[in-house]
């Protein structure tokens, strides 16, 4: 059992809530399985301590599983979509104790430039001529009380009326009951 503890480990109330939503262990399905080498609350604070501090998976420090395993469930559980559900129904808990209904009925689109790194594929960047800045632009799209419901990222270069498509067809799949969208005018033109 791991003994050091860091800023991102789990508290045990934030534990009890996210265990009942990651997958249920492949040992204990009617498939059966292998135990898993470590525990599940490790695995979560090696992932949660790499978001952190944006160390490479390498970079792990000793006292969490290796980074071979952390990695193994981070791909997993991303393919399987265990973290957009985990968002999801906190998203879901926050809006009941703020006395919302549990599903936005309404959205707010909008996107942020970010100037990458030099060394980052001119594939998946480009030059955002608005803002004099190349890199990446991230089209996010929140409640209308902040809390996130999608983010797509697409080179600098991409028109926010152009992603916007594909963005709000995502979003129309994923969340049916939105049916109001608040934009700037830079979105203006045929979505």
């Amino acid at each position: 059992m791991r003994r050091r503890r860091y800023p991102s480990d789990t508290t045990d109330a934030e534990w009890f809530l996210l265990q009942t939503m990651l997958p249920v262990p492949a040992c204990k399905t009617p498939q059966g399985g292998r135990p898993e080498a470590h525990p599940r609350r490790e695995i979560v604070d090696a992932l949660r301590y790499v978001v952190d501090t944006g160390c490479k998976w390498r970079a792990l420090p000793a006292d969490f599983p290796p980074f071979t395993t952390v990695w193994g469930f981070f791909d997993r559980w991303s393919a399987a979509g265990v973290f957009n559900r985990i968002r999801d129904q906190l998203r879901r808990r926050v809006r009941k104790a703020m006395g919302k209904q549990p599903h936005a009925v309404a959205c707010v689109i909008d996107s942020q430039s970010v100037r990458v790194a030099a060394n980052v594929p001119k594939a998946t960047s480009g030059y955002d001529p608005g803002k004099k800045l190349p890199g990446r632009k991230r089209h996010i799209v929140v409640d209308t009380r902040g809390l996130l419901l999608f983010v797509m990222v697409t080179p600098a270069s991409v028109h926010d009326s152009v992603a916007a498509r594909e963005v709000l067809l995502r979003i129309r799949l994923m969340y049916p009951e939105l049916v109001i969208v608040w934009a700037d005018s830079i979105y203006a033109g045929t979505l």
